[in-house]
This record gives structure tokens, sequence and C-alpha cells, in this order.
């Protein structure tokens, strides 16, 4: 028997097992592509929402700190989710969208407000969101309004207090801790090291770096926020005392009598806060639910609700204007030099934003929403600068002020029609400052030296290693005497005001909207609706005009990255925190991080300065409570 005749039968039997698996392989590809075929045609013929029941609860779940636009790229979001040091952040005017909307559906019986996961918001933000609350319940024919959280800090519990029911989980509490804030200073413990923080100025009140020349606060800045603080508070405590009908006082009187107050309950703090009339019951979140069955209704045991993702992609866009738009451009965030992503204000990009904005002609008008504390003097005027050739193509320009439009963010606030800022709003701050951190103490204690030849005097000036020449101080302290000599030029022409009645105001001292509407530095108080109202009259375009956001295009693969981001990051994130938590890495405290932000800021002004170049900086550090 021949070789060939030997391995026929099994050459016959790979040939057949081949054929199969060939062809099962091209029968799974034909039906994945035809189940994918099937798939865009039933989402194309059942596209858009499926049509709400009968007496839907719409719960508003705040996720995170209550923001004008989302921060970051999706990559940034996706790559600081996988770090564990992301939050989730919830848009405004979404919020405001869907509480509009809300009130003249008829599908839905209740609103619920869920406060367990909401983060930060500004003064100013709250208060926009009680009116929009207020507008919801005279609108909505009076469906009720119910908050409930585990616990409450003063930020969501504002919200709950404009609610027609505010519950709170039994072993939870009320936490009012008032306004206001403490700061490291940093003097001693940077002589100790041998490091001089050489901080230039122009402004009594402008203590953005006074943490890095002292060891306390100035009593020129005790004056000034003493001022804003007990204005911002008063404001705060009418707000809720109004909305659960308490007496004026009512807040302060139980704070300066908490520990008497607290041990009459035997330091049960729900008990308290029902006793204060801050809550109208104790529940937990299974009450809650048999609570809000009554008014709702159920699907398969379940509340039949909405949430606020959902509903929001519901309202439909509004069709565009034949008479044109008012385009809305955020300006959020620090201001700093070049292109910034969403959250900060880029000099270069937000002005190309405006550029934008001025060159389309379906624009007729623009509404500059800023929350900003400042920034770079530079970047700050390019953005002005590019305003003020809007205003000169024949757009009107109108400022609306959210939590804070301070130093940089009222710089770049004065090339405008018309400024309309909160009671609340954080503004001001018309000051200049520069830092300059030299180390040539620090040197000498480790023994180190530095030299070399150089051709002038300024050569190697800026270099943090050697100590600070007083001429090049005089220079610098000149360019930024001239820097606030233009800030408050342009505040003054602005305002129709002297320079010398600007710089009353000025000297790099923060303002409540209220107290700068009483010096002249905006000219209404109103909320982002009232502006655009303002725009749009300034343009003609009616009572009701369409509004247009103007902002960067995301592309294709950002929307990619964010849904990616969304569906994966919590698992890898959970993932990456468990090997590290393995690992023995440490979480370092909240105020221990505040520090090392602090640092981090200061040892980038000398790495600045080592470039050959030293930032004028309009920028306020106002935080919010």
């Amino acid at each position: 028997m021949s070789v060939k005749s030997l391995f026929s039968p099994i050459w016959w039997v790979l040939k057949k097992f081949w054929w199969l698996l060939d062809g099962t392989r091209r029968a799974l590809l034909n039906l994945l592509l035809l189940a994918l075929i099937v798939a865009i045609v039933w989402g194309l013929a059942t596209r858009g929402p499926k049509p709400l029941k009968d007496k839907t609860t719409l719960v508003l779940d705040l996720q995170g700190d209550i923001v004008e636009q989302f921060s970051g790229s999706p990559r940034d979001q996706a790559l600081a989710q996988l770090r564990g040091d992301a939050r989730h952040q919830t848009r405004l005017r979404d919020l405001l969208a869907v509480l509009d909307s809300a009130a003249k559906d008829d599908k839905l019986a209740q609103l619920v407000l869920d406060l367990d996961r909401m983060g930060s918001a500004s003064p100013a933000t709250l208060r926009e969101m009680e009116a929009a609350l207020q507008r919801f319940k005279k609108d909505s024919g009076g469906k009720p309004v119910v908050a409930f959280a585990s616990n409450y800090d003063q930020r969501s519990y504002y919200l709950a207090a404009q609610a027609d029911q505010v519950y709170l989980h039994p072993m939870g509490a009320v936490l009012i801790e008032g306004f206001g804030r403490y700061r490291t200073y940093y003097k001693d413990a940077l002589d100790r090291v041998g490091v001089t923080a050489h901080v230039l100025k122009v402004g009594t009140y402008k203590n953005f770096a006074e943490p890095y020349m002292a060891n306390g606060p100035s009593k020129a800045s005790l004056e000034a926020e003493a001022y804003l603080w007990d204005d911002l508070w008063g404001r705060f405590q009418q707000g809720i005392e109004k909305a659960r009908k308490l007496q004026p006082g009512a807040l302060k009187q139980a704070i300066d009598e908490l520990p008497q107050r607290l041990a009459a309950v035997n330091g049960n703090t729900g008990k308290l806060a029902l006793n204060e009339k801050l809550i109208d019951g104790l529940k937990t979140r299974d009450q809650l639910k048999e609570l809000l069955e009554k008014k709702g209704a159920l699907d398969d045991k379940q509340l039949r609700q909405i949430r606020l993702g959902a509903y929001l992609a519901r309202i439909p866009p509004k069709l565009p204007s034949s008479e044109g738009a008012v385009g809305v451009i955020v300006a959020e965030g620090e201001i700093v030099d070049g292109e910034a992503a969403p959250g900060k204000i880029g000099g270069e990009s937000t002005a190309k934003l405006i550029r934008q904005a001025r060159e389309d002609d379906k624009i007729k008008a623009l509404v500059l929403r800023v929350n900003s504390p400042g920034g770079s003097a530079f970047a700050s005027e390019l953005v002005r600068r590019e305003l003020e050739l809007a205003r000169s193509a024949g757009k009107p320009v109108v400022v609306s002020m959210g939590g804070v439009a301070a130093s940089g963010g009222y710089w770049i606030s004065t090339a405008s029609d018309e400024i309309f800022a909160d009671a609340s709003t954080v503004t001001g701050s018309i000051g200049v400052v520069g830092v300059l951190p030299t180390a040539e103490k620090l040197m000498d204690k480790l023994s180190l030296r530095t030299g070399g030849y150089t051709t002038t005097w300024l050569a190697g000036g800026l270099d943090p290693r050697r100590a600070l020449d007083p001429r090049l101080e005089a220079v610098i302290q000149g360019a930024i005497n001239h820097t606030y000599g233009e800030f408050t030029a342009r505040v003054a022409q602005a305002r129709k005001k002297t320079v010398e009645e600007v710089d009353q105001v000025g000297q790099g001292r923060v303002w409540s909207g209220q107290q700068a509407l009483e010096r002249g530095l905006v000219d209404k108080l109103g909320r982002l609706e009232d502006a655009v109202a303002s725009a749009a009259q300034r343009a003609k375009l009616g009572d009701k005009p369409q509004v247009r956001y103007v902002e960067t295009e995301r592309s294709k693969w950002e929307q990619v990255a964010d849904s990616f981001g969304d569906a994966l990051a919590p698992s890898v994130q959970a993932m990456v925190r468990d090997a590290l938590r393995q690992s023995g890495v440490p979480v370092l405290p909240q105020s221990v991080q505040a520090v090392q932000g602090d640092m981090s800021w200061l040892v980038e002004q000398a790495q600045t300065g080592a470039k050959g170049r030293v930032p004028a900086l309009a920028h306020c550090l106002c935080g919010m409570p």
C-alpha cells in the first residue's frame, strides 16, 4: 500500500472538516450582519421615546455639582473616572429646561427631588433653581413637589426647602453651618524650607496670594469677607425661612442653641430637624415609595417614574427661527492662556467661540454667561476684545453673571451693553497680582550653588534658584500697576465712571450682586432668562426668541468615548480602586489635598517664571460655601 493511499482518507476528513468550519463561520457572520440590519431597521421604525403613561412621577436625581457646562473632554472625564477623582455633574440649564417643560406635562403626577448625591452649587445657582421650582409649582396646577435625602447639607437643603413636603431618613440630619472659610497660610513653612514668595499686587483687598506672604488674614481681608459673607448668609436664611414659613431669625437662633436643643432630643438629629420644622417627616426610602405610590402609579410593582436624563431626552429641540437667534456662550471656570477644554476659559478657545458667533448671520445677539473667579489678565483681554468686536459688528452683547464673576471674570464682562447679576453673585475684585517664588535660601540649606555668565543683569533674572533682583521686582511691579490701570480704565469706560470712582470700589474687593448693583458695577439683578430677553429686545427678536448655545462641536469619536466612559468606567474604576487598596496606597484627606493644590500652584509659578514669563493674574481666589 502506498503512502498516498494511506493518508487519503485522513485528507478527505480534514477537507470536510475545514469546509464545515468555514461554512459555520460564514453563517454566523451572516446571521450577525442580519441581526444588525434588523436592529437598525427596528430602531428607525420605533425611533423616539415611548409616550409617557398617566400618573408618572418625575424624579430629579441630582448628580454631583450643579454647573453651567460639563468639565473636560470625554477622554479627560474617562481618565478621571478611572483615577476615582471624578464626580458626576448636573448642568443647570438641563434642570431649568426639564422643570419648565414638566410643569405643562399632563402625564406627570408629581415631582421628586432626590438629593442624596447632590454636590456643590453656588448661592446664585441655588436661587436660579429656587425660581424654577416656584415656576413649576405655579404653572403645573398644584402638582406636589417632594424632597428626600438621607442627609441634607445646606446646599441640598436650600432646594429641599422649596418643596411642598420635605422628608429625611430617620437616622439622617440637616446640617446648616453658615458661610465662610478658613485658609491655610504658608509663610512660616516656606521660611523654614527656604522659599520666598515675592507677592506683587495692586489692591488693598487683593488677597489671592496672601497665604504665601502672611501667617493669617489681614484686617482688610477680614473686613471685606465679613461684608460679603454676611450679605450672602442673610439672603440664604431668608430664602429658607420664607419657604418653610419660619420666623425671621429662626435659623440663626437654632444654630446658636444647637447644643442645648440636640441634648433635649437625646442626640436624635432626625427628631431635631422635625422639631425645628425643617422637615415634614422622617421616612426610609421604602416608606417614601409607599407615599409616592398614593399619588402616582405602579408598573410591575415599581413606582412609575422617569428620571432627569430620560425626561431631558424627550424635550424636542426648538426649530430654527427665520428671525434669528440669541447665541449663549458659557464662560465657566478659571481663565487660562491658549486653548482650554470645557470647565475652563481659554483665552484663544473662548475668543474663537465669540468670533464664530459674530460671523454667524443667524445669531443676532450674544449673551455671555460668566461663572469665573478669573485668572490670566492676558487671556481675559483676548475674550473682552472679541466681545468688543461683536458689538462693533452691530450685535448686542449682554452679560449674565452666575455664581461668581470676579477679577478676570469681571474684566471680560466689561465689553457689554448690559450686565445682569443675581443678588448672591460674587463679583468685582478689580485688582491684579503676581507671585515670584525664589528658593535661594533652600539652595543654601542644601549646600547647592549656582553660577554662570550672562550678558545683562536681566538674563536669568527669573531663575528661582537666585534671589530676586530689586530692579526686576520694580519692573514687574510697574507692569502690574499698568495692568491695574488698564483694568480700572476699561471698567470706568464701560460703567461711565471716573477711574477714581472705580478705584474706590476696586482695590481687589469682592462684592455680592446686590452690593455691586448699589455701587454701579452691574446694571440689573436678574437671571439668565432676563439677560436673554434683554438681548432679544435689543436685537428686535420678539418676546420668545430662539436660544442657541455656541459651543465647540464634539466629534463622533468624542461622543463614542463619552458613552464608553459612562458604560465601563464604574466597573474599571472599582478594579483600579481595589488594586490601589490592596497595594496600600493611601488616600489623602481633603484638607491635605487642598494644601497640595495650593503648593502645586506655587511651584507652577516658579516654573512659569523660569521660562521667562510672569503672568499678571486677575483672580479673586473666592471660594463658594
